[in-house]
């Protein structure tokens, strides 16, 4: 079906008038009427018959006109729609994450993201490093942003947008708790480890290696932070967690933190996007922006 004539045969029914539809159109009346027959001749259906000084549809005209209308309103829905998925308004943000961010970085960003961007459709998922980046490379998600120290020859693009400070964690109850020790004495405690592929995992690791003690044996393997934070508050393991998950358990005596004199562990949190030339999508960018007003 020929849509221009079929464009101009909506108009000339709306209008109810060859005239104020080629006005409208900025067209000729001939030409208007030309299309308009042409349409009939394709359909093989009469559309229009002459009544008075205008025009009147027949009921196969009226039948296409319904139905063609919602074409054209559908089309003026679409270009408003493609308006804004071109400034970010609505569209789709996708997110992985490590747990630290996902958990205590993340939700006040996305507030403030979604106060803005109300019509933008969020996909948060969380797993460990290793799976982040797999997610971001599998084009999974738009974004990554996760906490991690060494990076392969990938490619990825990273931004460093905030440090946290780590602390080692013990049962309220437990000897160290309040006390300051060596690295070496506190590996010897059963550990709450997360999996392989856990950035953190591989900085404790990392620790014992750069002052020559031996890992920690696995008390636990835990899949989440969580979960290992709610196994120390219950009397079990000692474990490396990020200062914001445990600040207020340890000042509420829940769970005893261990000072190792000399040593600071800090972590950088990373933002980290696909490096392959593409464009991101506005709603990305528009996400990106407000990141860096928050940041600067």
């Amino acid at each position: 079906m020929n849509l221009h004539a079929l464009r101009i045969f909506v108009q000339v029914a709306s209008a109810g008038s060859v005239t104020q539809a080629a006005q409208a159109l900025a067209i000729s009346q001939p030409a208007v009427t030309a299309q308009i027959r042409k349409l009939e001749q394709e359909l093989g259906l009469t559309l229009v018959s002459a009544e008075g000084r205008g025009i009147a549809l027949t009921h196969e005209g009226r039948f296409l006109y319904e139905k063609a209308r919602r074409i054209f309103d559908w089309e003026k829905e679409l270009e408003a729609q493609v308006a804004q998925v071109k400034e970010g308004s609505i569209g789709k943000l996708r997110i992985a994450s490590t747990f630290l961010p996902a958990h205590y970085l993340l939700p006040a960003w996305l507030a403030a993201y979604k106060t803005r961007y109300e019509h933008v459709e969020v996909e948060m998922r969380s797993g460990n490093s290793q799976q982040s980046i797999e997610r971001l490379l599998r084009c999974q998600a738009d974004l990554a942003i996760i906490t991690n120290e060494t990076w392969d020859d990938r490619p990825i693009r990273l931004q460093h947008m905030t440090d946290v400070f780590y602390w080692f964690i013990v049962p309220p109850a437990h000897p160290f708790a309040g006390r300051e020790v060596t690295l070496g004495e506190l590996v010897q405690e059963p550990f709450l480890l997360r999996e392989k592929g856990s950035s953190t995992r591989e900085r404790l690791f990392a620790l014992c290696r750069e002052h020559g003690v031996q890992p920690p044996k696995v008390g636990l393997q835990y899949h989440g932070l969580v979960e290992s934070i709610q196994s120390v508050r219950a009397g079990y393991g000692t474990m490396l967690a990020p200062e914001p998950a445990v600040k207020e358990l340890v000042a509420r005596g829940e769970v005893g933190r261990v000072y190792l004199p000399q040593i600071e562990i800090k972590r950088p949190v990373y933002l980290c996007q696909r490096d392959d030339g593409d464009t991101p999508l506005p709603a990305v960018t528009r996400f990106l922006e407000m990141l860096e007003e928050r940041m600067d």
